[in-house]
C-alpha cells in the first residue's frame, strides 16, 4: 500500500533540563521528563528536527509532505501536503518556541502565515481534502510526478491531526484565537458518524467513516472500529466538542469479538459501561495482556498521547497497554527478530516507496504489518518463525522517539545505534525516515508526518505538558478524561 493510499487509512525549556537521571518509568505510571546528561543531545535533536521542518515549509506556509536530503544542496521540497502535515508543522513551530528553539514573535508570524494558508484552502462539511499543493494550495487532482489521478478525498483521521495543529496553535497564539475558531465552527465530527443502532449493530456500529469522496458524497466502506489507532484522536476531538455522545468510546474494539477471524483469538469478558455492553479483550504476547492496534505498529498505539494524556488519566488501563505494547517492539526486535535494532511503523520504504511496518502479533490484522520488507508474518497458534526468517527489518527513527516517555534509556540507546551503525543522522536536519537494517540502505527522505511525530515526541521529553494544554482543559476534561478513568481494559 503506497503513501496516498494508507493516509487515506510559554517561555524556555531551560528549567526542565535539570540534573537528574534516564530511568524507566513504572508500569502504567504517566510519562516522566528525560533529563540529566541526554537533555543536551535531545534538544539537539529536536533542533535539527524543526530545522527539517523549517525547509519543508513553503513560502506560501505549508509543510511539504517530504524532502530528499541525497544532494549535497538543500533539500527538495515534494509538491503534495496533506491536512496532517499541515498540522506537524503548526505543534512542530510551538513546540520550538517553548524549547527556545524560536523566539515568540518567529512562532507567531509562522504561526500566522500558515493559518492564513489554510483559510484559503478549499473545504467541504468544514473539512480539508486529503492533497493540495503545498506552495500554492490548488487542491491536487494529479499525483505530482507520475499523473496519476487523484480523487479528492475527505479524511476523518486526517483531519483529526489539522485539527489538532490548530487547537495548538491557538492555545499559543491568542491573537488567533478568533481566526482559528472561525475556521474550527464548521467542522462537526457528526458528518463522519454513523450512529450506533442495536437492530443492526453492523449498518450501525456507532463508530467514524474512514473519510467521504465529496464528489458523489460516497462513504468509505468501512469504519474504524479499533480502539487503540490513530483515529482515535477525531473520536476524542469529537467528543470534547459535544458532535459525538460520549457513548461513541464504548462502541470502538479492544479486540475484535472472539468469534470473528483476526491475528490471535482474545481473552477478556463483556462488561456493561456507561449501558453499552463492551467486549474487554486482550492479546497476550510474551507473556504480557496488551490491547492490540490494527496492524501492530508503533504510531497507530502512541501518537494520540503525545497530546492526549492518556496514561496519567487511566494508568491502568491505556497507561499499562503504552508501556506493554513498547515492550513488545522492543522484545520483537532484539529478540523474536534478532535484527539487534527495534522501532516498527509506516514509514518510507528505504529503497523507495512507503509501507506500513509493525509487530504482526500485536495486531488484530491477520498478516498485517511485518517488520520487514519481506513480509513475514507470526500466526496464532503456529510456532514462532526462527530469528533467520525475519530479513532485512526496516526500522524508523521516530517509532523510538514515540517510545521515549515509556523506555527513555533503551529508546535514546536505539536511536544512537542507528546513527552509529548506518549514519542514520542527518547532521542538519535530524534523522532520516528509516533503515534497512539488514542491508545498510539509509532512506533518503525525511517525511513531514513522521518528523512532526519527532518534533511532538522530543517536546513531551523535555518539557512534559508543552504540547497537551488545549487537551486538558474543556471538553478533553470534562467529557474525555471521565471516560478514559472508567476503562478497564482486561490486562
Amino acid at each position: 500500500m503506497d503513501r496516498r493510499t494508507f493516509l487515506t487509512a510559554a517561555g524556555t525549556g531551560a528549567a526542565a533540563l535539570s540534573l537528574g537521571t534516564v530511568a524507566a518509568s513504572p508500569a502504567g505510571a504517566a510519562a516522566q521528563p528525560v533529563r540529566g546528561s541526554h537533555a543536551p543531545l535531545l534538544l539537539r535533536w529536536f533542533r535539527d528536527t524543526y530545522r527539517s521542518i523549517e525547509a519543508m515549509t513553503t513560502d506560501f506556509g505549508l509543510a511539504v509532505d517530504k524532502i530528499d536530503v541525497s544532494g549535497s544542496g538543500a533539500p527538495v521540497q515534494s509538491r503534495q501536503t496533506s491536512p496532517t502535515n499541515i498540522g506537524c508543522g503548526l505543534w512542530s513551530t510551538v513546540a520550538a518556541a517553548g524549547l527556545g528553539v524560536i523566539d515568540d514573535d518567529t512562532m507567531r508570524r509562522r504561526l500566522e502565515r500558515t493559518v492564513r494558508a489554510v483559510e484559503k484552502l478549499e473545504r467541504h462539511h468544514g473539512f480539508w481534502l486529503n492533497w493540495y499543493d503545498a506552495h500554492d494550495g490548488s487542491v491536487l487532482t494529479q499525483w505530482p510526478g507520475t499523473g496519476d489521478p487523484v480523487r479528492p478525498f475527505l479524511s476523518s483521521v486526517d483531519n483529526a491531526w489539522l485539527i489538532t495543529g490548530l487547537r495548538i496553535a491557538a492555545d499559543a497564539a491568542p491573537a488567533l484565537r478568533p481566526r482559528i475558531a472561525r475556521i474550527l465552527a464548521t467542522a462537526d465530527w457528526s458528518y463522519y458518524y454513523t450512529p450506533y443502532d442495536p437492530a443492526d449493530p453492523v449498518a450501525g456500529p456507532g463508530q467514524l467513516r474512514g473519510g467521504f469522496w465529496p464528489d458523489t458524497e460516497e462513504p468509505t466502506g468501512h469504519h474504524y472500529g479499533a480502539l487503540n489507532t490513530e483515529p482515535r484522536m477525531a473520536s476524542y476531538l469529537g467528543i470534547a466538542d459535544g458532535s459525538l455522545p460520549a457513548d461513541h468510546y464504548w462502541h470502538l474494539l479492544r479486540t475484535m469479538l472472539p468469534e470473528h477471524e483476526q491475528e490471535q483469538h482474545p481473552q477478556g469478558s463483556y462488561v456493561a459501561m456507561d449501558g453499552v455492553r463492551v467486549w474487554q479483550g486482550h492479546y497476550t504476547h510474551r507473556g504480557r495482556k496488551i490491547v492490540p492496534t490494527w496492524g501492530g505498529s508503533m504510531f497507530e498505539a502512541l501518537m494520540v498521547p503525545l497530546f492526549v494524556p492518556e496514561a496519567e488519566w487511566s494508568p491502568r488501563s491505556w497507561g499499562l497497554t503504552h508501556h506493554r505494547y513498547v515492550r513488545s517492539q522492543i522484545e520483537h526486535g532484539t529478540q523474536e527478530a534478532g535484527y539487534g535494532y527495534w522501532g516498527f511503523s509506516p514509514s518510507n520504504i528505504p529503497e523507495g516507496g512507503y509501507q506500513e511496518y509493525g509487530v504482526d502479533a500485536i495486531g488484530m490484522q491477520v498478516d498485517g504489518y511485518a517488520s520487514n520488507t519481506d513480509r513475514t508474518y507470526t500466526r496464532d497458534g503456529e510456532p514462532l518463525p526462527p530469528a533467520s526468517a525475519f530479513t532485512n527489518g526496516v526500522v524508523t527513527p521516530h517509532a523510538s522517539f514515540l517510545a521515549l516517555p515509556y523506555a527513555p534509556a533503551e529508546a535514546i540507546a536505539n536511536l544512537r545505534a542507528l546513527d552509529r551503525d548506518f549514519g542514520a543522522y542527518h547532521p542538519g536536519y535530524g534523522f532520516r525516515d528509516s533503515v534497512n537494517v539488514g542491508t545498510g540502505r539509509v532512506s533518503d527522505y525525511l517525511l513531514a508526518l513522521d518528523q512532526g511525530m519527532i518534533a511532538a515526541a522530543l517536546a513531551q521529553a523535555i518539557r512534559p505538558g508543552l504540547l497537551q494544554r488545549p487537551f486538558r482543559t474543556g471538553g478533553f476534561r470534562s467529557k474525555v478524561r471521565p471516560l478514559l478513568a472508567k476503562e478497564r481494559f482486561s490486562i
